[in-house]
Order: structure tokens, then sequence, then C-alpha cells
């Protein structure tokens, strides 16, 4: 569990899980207004990159706090299911496009991956434990990335990250930092941005901004914020919704 106390003077700021979910979705649907009606806004797709990491270290929040895994779980599956055609529509404009599913898959596969490794941790010595993670990690990465899962298997090893540095000590944030650091900068990487800085030029990676979004996450001490039963379905709603809408604008526009 982490401690919500003694990190509070470090990140004044108290950011509830609902803002920073709002905040996690309006990331998102920037770069989704990129990928379809807005294409010359490179910046779009610069603040979406935030968006992965944030539902990534939720849920493994969610996975320590809910009271049910398999009903998490199935909700997770359903969700997924939900998704792909508006994924398809957006993405390509047909109702079936195998090249790219939706990133509920790559999340469920993450949970399956951290309930493993903590079922082994609670079962297993540590020797036994740490190839495991290894090992465990490999095959969500594998399976995510020859399926086509959206960020594919770093979107695995995102959750992974946030699962094994949960927590507010300054040993964990470094642990998230450097596992971010690792998966955007060096695994994926992506587009590479020029600029120019008291007279120097060099290049920053685009998928490196995701980083931008720890500051955010290390202000939040546990505060859920409004919560109900009409949130909660809103929030998930959003992720097929949204999508179905501008897949929708997008081939009405350009078709």
């Amino acid at each position: 569990m982490q401690n919500k106390v003694s990190h509070c003077s470090i990140f004044p700021p108290d950011l509830s899980a609902l803002t920073l979910h709002i905040l996690a979705m309006a990331f998102m649907f920037c770069d989704h207004l990129w990928a379809t009606l807005a294409g010359d806004a490179w910046w779009l797709t610069g603040i979406g990159r935030l968006a992965f990491p944030m539902f990534a270290f939720f849920l493994v929040e969610g996975f320590f706090h809910t009271h049910d895994r398999k009903k998490y779980c199935m909700r997770l599956l359903l969700l997924a299911i939900l998704s792909e055609l508006p994924i398809n529509l957006m993405y390509s404009g047909l109702l079936f496009y195998p090249f790219h599913q939706n990133v509920i898959w790559t999340l469920l596969t993450g949970f399956l991956c951290i309930w493993a490794i903590d079922t082994l941790r609670k079962k297993c010595p540590v020797w036994l434990w740490i190839p495991s993670i290894l090992l465990l990690s490999a095959v969500g990465y594998v399976l995510a990335t020859l399926l086509m899962f959206d960020y594919y298997g770093e979107g695995v090893l995102t959750v992974i990250v946030f699962y094994l540095f949960h927590g507010k000590n300054w040993w964990q944030l470094a642990g998230q930092f450097a596992g971010l650091y690792w998966i955007n900068v060096m695994l994926l990487a992506g587009m590479q941005i020029p600029l120019q800085l008291f007279g120097h030029a060099f290049e920053i990676s685009e998928q490196g901004l995701a980083l931008l979004c720890l500051p955010l996450l290390w202000c939040y001490h546990g505060r859920q914020g409004a919560h109900n039963r009409k949130i909660q379905l809103a929030c998930y709603a959003f992720y097929p919704v949204h999508m179905l809408v501008l897949g929708i604008l997008s081939k009405l526009i350009f078709s």
C-alpha cells in the first residue's frame, strides 16, 4: 500500500482520480482527433502521448483496490469487444480491420500478467518469482505485439512497470521514471522533434513526451473524487463512443 501522507509536501497539489481520468481522456481525444480530422496538427498527438501511461497507472490502482478481480477482467473484456467496431471505423473506415486492435485488449493483457505475477509473488520464493516476472512480461509482450494491440507489447510492459513500482517512495518514483523512459524513448521512440534552445539544435523523442504524465500522477494521493455509477459508466463509455463519432465524421468528411 502506498503512503498517502508523507509525500504531500513534495507534490502539494492533490489531484483526484476523477480529475486525472478526465485529463487522460482529453489527452486521448487529442491523439485520436489528430489521427482522424486534424492530421496537420502534430502537437495533438504529442499531447496524446500522455494518455496511455495514465490509464495504465489507474489500471494498476484498480488491481490493488478492486474487491473482485474476475469482475474487473470481465468489464475490460466487454469494453474491449464493444470498442472493436468503433476503432475499426476510426482507423480504416471499415467495419472489420484486423491490423490494429483497441487499447483495452492491451490493458486486459497487462492486468492478467500482473495478476499472475502477484499470485506467484505470494506463493513462490524470490529466486523463482523474479524469473517469472521476466517470463510473464515476455509472454505478454509477444502476445500483444503479434495480435497488434494498440501500444503493442510496450503497453503491457507499462502496466507491469506501474505494478512493480507501485507506491510513492523515492525508489518507486525513480523506477516509474526509468521504466517509462526505457519503454517510450528506447523501445518506442517514434518521431524525433527538432528543437532550438539557447542557440543549440537538438531532438527529442515524440513518444518521450509520455513521461510528462508522471508529475501529474505523482500528485495523486489516493483521493477518488466524485464517484458514482453514472460517472463510472460515462468513463467506460467515452472510449468507444468518441471513436465511433470521430470515425463517422472522418468517413463523412473525407469519403
